[in-house]
């Protein structure tokens, strides 16, 4: 028997629908150690798990019991109005019985009492029933509502999170491994939140449990600072056959001054010393992917720049050049014999580098 589109909780759990709940909660126990997945090992042990599970959701609280009730039209009655009834009935039986002259007074009494009942009970009865209507019509609705949201099979939760990786990953690509914490149904209760009766241990009641999870993220080539990788369904679990959310890893480059990276064009900043730049001298450069030579012209200064091409970085069939900026830069450690070389050099100079620095613009 179903209601409303439901099924009848109280037929699940083989209770009446007037049991108290002592009862529910001794039948919930009964049924939920039979049919618990991890004992009953028959193909719908699972399914039934869940109804048992759902109508003890419902009947166990007095208030979603009551919206229940309401819900499919079961009402139960107290015996304490039938009880005053049975008094009045027999007091009015003994008065009549009592005397012949006190029978009409009797029967004036009753006919009072008639009165007082038709004149009081219509407006009783029409306030308590409107009263039951306007619970019944936000029952329906909060439980249609429930119901659709609990049935809809719902997307996980996206996570997001940061890594940061240095200039050679950009060049080269790389794989890292990141670990997130996501969420997955609870494996104990299976997302109902009770176990036996009360809250499941495991999760605390919420359904679902949190877990890291060791994730292996490919790096592409030439990255770009900022950018967001999406990893689908590495995410929360979802609800109701829902698929899993998506992981979002935002992406920052290492700073570093002697790396940057425009497109696909790799810029290099290199410092040479004073007699390289002056002289002309052929420079070895560590890369990332090796060492290569690049012959400096005499009087190199400070800033130059020197295109490499095919030496940048390779993406989507195109390759980027390499841009070296040469910087000069002196020793900190000079030797005596390097001093007296500079002061030489001082002294055989004529020629003054700063003497058009004020007509610059």
């Amino acid at each position: 028997m179903a209601f409303n589109g439901t099924k009848n909780y109280y037929e699940i759990l083989e209770i009446d629908s007037g049991a108290a709940a002592a009862e529910v909660k001794t039948a919930y126990r009964k049924l939920a150690r039979k049919y618990h997945p991890d004992i009953n090992k028959s193909p719908d042990a699972i399914e039934k798990f869940k109804e048992i599970t759902a109508a003890y959701e419902v009947l166990s609280d007095a208030k979603k019991r009551n919206e229940y009730n309401i819900l499919n039209g079961i009402f139960i009655e107290e015996p304490k109005g039938d009880k005053t009834q049975n008094k009045s009935e027999t007091s009015a039986s003994g008065n009549s019985e009592t005397s012949g002259n006190n029978k009409t007074s009797s029967q004036n009494y009753s006919g009072n009492s008639k009165k007082t009942y038709a004149s009081k009970t219509p407006n009783k009865s029409k306030n308590t029933s409107f009263i039951k209507g306007i619970k019944y019509f936000l029952a329906k609705l909060k439980k249609e509502k429930r119901a659709k949201n609990n049935k809809k099979p719902q997307k996980g939760q996206d996570i997001r999170t940061e890594i940061t990786i240095t200039p050679e990953e950009v060049i080269t690509g790389s794989k890292r491994v990141v670990n997130v914490l996501t969420t997955r149904t609870c494996p104990v209760c299976y997302g109902h939140r009770f176990v036996n009766g009360g809250k499941c241990r495991e999760c605390s009641g919420k359904g679902e449990v949190s877990t890291r999870k060791r994730i292996t993220v490919t790096i592409p080539k030439g990255i770009k600072d900022g950018a967001k990788l999406r990893l689908k369904n590495e995410g929360g679990s979802g609800l109701n056959g829902g698929p899993n959310g998506d992981l979002y890893i935002s992406v920052k480059i290492e700073t570093r001054t002697k790396v940057n990276f425009d497109k696909q064009n790799i810029y290099y900043n290199v410092p040479v010393t004073p007699f390289e730049a002056a002289l002309g001298e052929e420079i070895k450069i560590p890369t990332f992917d090796g060492i290569i030579k690049l012959k400096l012209p005499p009087n190199t200064c400070s800033g130059q720049k020197f295109r490499i091409a095919g030496q940048g970085i390779k993406k989507n069939g195109k390759t980027g050049d390499l841009i070296i900026i040469v910087s000069i830069e002196f020793s900190h450690d000079l030797s005596d014999d390097e001093i007296k070389l500079y002061e030489k050099l001082k002294n055989l100079s004529k020629d003054d580098i700063r003497k058009n620095l004020m007509n610059e613009n």
